[in-house]
């Protein structure tokens, strides 16, 4: 399995118990962390689901991201994921959201030469968590699901600690 299904047990335990869903926001990950999610057991009682928004022009539309500083970061940074996580929970009416903006592969054009990401996880609104981090990986697939199961652990640890 490409994700951490121990981890994903234990969020479903803590999720179910405390009665909170969650929804995620995702550009660099393209879908992973939607499919993580569900295939959780009981996946249903606690994923609201998710929107991949995969360039600015739907990032500013779906996940009202300002598009001023959009332009100026190519719509990645540590606000824009905070925002995307943010706007996720008021779409899908959720208690915790997610949002990751990054890099898979290196876009030399653009000066990206080391692949990255920004998560953020907000509860209600507040942020929990921001953070950059890198996959350890190359290939494009391999980045996605690294920085999925990077953002589970992240956010079991969130979850453990509230």
């Amino acid at each position: 399995m490409f994700y951490h299904k121990e981890i994903l047990d234990r969020i479903k335990e803590i999720m179910v118990r405390n009665k909170h869903t969650v929804a995620v926001a995702e550009s660099v990950t393209s879908g992973h962390l939607q499919a993580a999610f569900s295939t959780a057991t009981d996946a249903s009682l606690f994923f609201q689901g998710g929107i991949t928004a995969y360039n600015l022009g739907q990032k500013c539309r779906q996940l009202a991201i300002e598009p001023i500083h959009a332009l100026e970061c190519d719509c990645v940074s540590a606000a824009i994921a905070q925002q995307m996580a943010k706007s996720v929970t008021e779409l899908f009416l959720s208690d915790y959201g997610i949002g990751i903006t990054g890099y898979a592969t290196p876009i030399p054009e653009k000066n990206v030469q080391k692949l990255f990401a920004h998560v953020s996880i907000v509860h209600k609104g507040k942020k929990l968590l921001s953070k950059k981090i890198t996959p350890g990986k190359e290939k494009a697939f391999d980045a996605q699901v690294n920085f999925t199961n990077q953002v589970l652990d992240a956010f079991e640890r969130v979850l453990r600690r509230k």
